[in-house]
């Protein structure tokens, strides 16, 4: 990561000090610091996507099931920006609803058109969130929340990011937490950036790349969201029939990453998150149909 990232942790490492953590464990925290790319309706950056816009599939793709959130282009989002490794052209569509799942289902999905490749534009206006196949109309309420939804220019700010969350689930498998591993004053570490970064990060709706943050500080969002998915995996596996689903289980949550968040802020959703989230290795290999997207609202 550039210095100009680092150096605009200077508040960070001045509030973290004047509290009397030890140099040595600001510093190590510091050295977690992940470049991210925040991206932002307005500013002089360069355009990255946009919220909204037209729904372009290839021919043979199915219909979605989530409305389409934001159209990201690939070749704007370079590595040394968002520290993800992601296609170097075309583009990324992120699709997701806020709104609760169940048995660790998905809120949305994540779909890859490799550049040059022949779309059209689909006439689904309001895909299914939740209901049956034949029903591609919302509730009064989820409509109220989908007309919310943004639809502007998006344009790319580089920024820095440290972890939000204080704990870490417990190696056993318990309720327990523990600090994360190698940080011992992580608490307070953690509470001064969540003090500390609004001060140091750029100001925008949806980031790539980064750690992942919610209201809840007490565990890491991408990790929950993994778990979430090997949950659905099994949930959907004990409903098929033998045979008919993947029985591999998904890679550990420690091998996940973010790959984008956006921070909702709509009538109704007030504080709530939604988290792309995807096995590295699948980044790697541009495979996006493993992607899972979690939901997360403390109303």
């Amino acid at each position: 990561m550039n210095s100009d990232l680092i150096n605009r942790l200077a508040p960070f490492r001045a509030e973290a000090l004047g509290r009397g953590i030890p140099p040595e464990d600001v510093e190590r925290w510091i050295a977690t610091a992940r470049p991210s790319g925040t991206l932002v309706t307005g500013g002089d950056g360069p355009v990255a996507g946009r919220f909204g816009g037209p729904l372009l599939l290839p021919a043979d793709a199915p219909d979605p099931w989530f409305p389409l959130l934001a159209t990201l282009d690939c070749a704007a989002l370079p590595e040394e920006t968002t520290g993800l490794r992601l296609p170097p052209d075309g583009r990324l569509l992120l699709f997701g609803f806020p709104e609760m799942t169940y048995y660790g289902g998905t809120a949305g999905e994540v779909v890859y058109i490799p550049e040059g490749t022949p779309v059209e534009e689909r006439n689904t206006k309001y895909p299914c969130v939740y209901g049956e196949e034949e029903d591609t109309s919302f509730d009064g309420a989820t409509l109220a929340v989908y007309e919310q939804f943004p639809r502007e220019e998006l344009r790319l700010a580089p920024d820095v990011s440290l972890p939000f969350h204080f704990l870490a689930p417990s190696p056993e498998g318990g309720d327990e937490t523990v600090t994360l591993p190698g940080h011992p004053r992580a608490w307070d570490l953690a509470e001064v950036w969540e003090e500390t970064y609004g001060d140091i990060v750029v100001d925008g709706p949806l980031h790539i790349g980064g750690y992942a943050s919610h209201e809840c500080t007490e565990t890491d969002p991408v990790t929950d969201a993994a778990a979430e998915a090997e949950q659905a995996r099994r949930h959907r596996a004990a409903e098929a029939t033998p045979g008919s689903v993947d029985a591999t289980e998904l890679p550990a949550p420690e091998e996940w990453t973010l790959l984008a968040q956006w921070d909702i802020g709509l009538n109704g959703r007030e504080g709530a998150t939604l988290h792309w989230v995807i096995p590295k290795q699948d980044l790697a290999e541009r495979r996006f149909d493993r992607a899972h997207v979690s939901f997360f609202w403390n109303p």
